[in-house]
């Protein structure tokens, strides 16, 4: 069983109401509502972090090879195939 913490925060009045409106439609109180909304993006966060830590690993493809000339704008940025 997971250990929780008992925290107090504090919203402005929409915040609170909009809180309270979304918690109830999904039968949860407001503290558990609060919890899930935490971790979802604590999860989100960790995840676009690994993705970003892989992305910036890996090196960029060469646009040429050895002494190849580097393609024209018109070839990068060539749209007939996708349509």
């Amino acid at each position: 069983m997971r250990r929780m913490k008992n925290v107090t925060i504090t919203l402005d009045e929409k915040a609170a109401a909009w809180a309270r409106q979304h918690a109830a439609r999904r039968n949860l109180s407001l503290s558990r509502f609060v919890g899930e909304l935490l971790e979802k993006t604590m999860r989100e966060s960790r995840e676009y972090e690994r993705a970003m830590r892989q992305y910036l690993s890996k090196k960029p493809a060469p646009l040429k090879r050895g002494r190849a000339r580097y393609p024209s704008r018109d070839k990068l940025y060539e749209r007939g195939r996708l349509r």
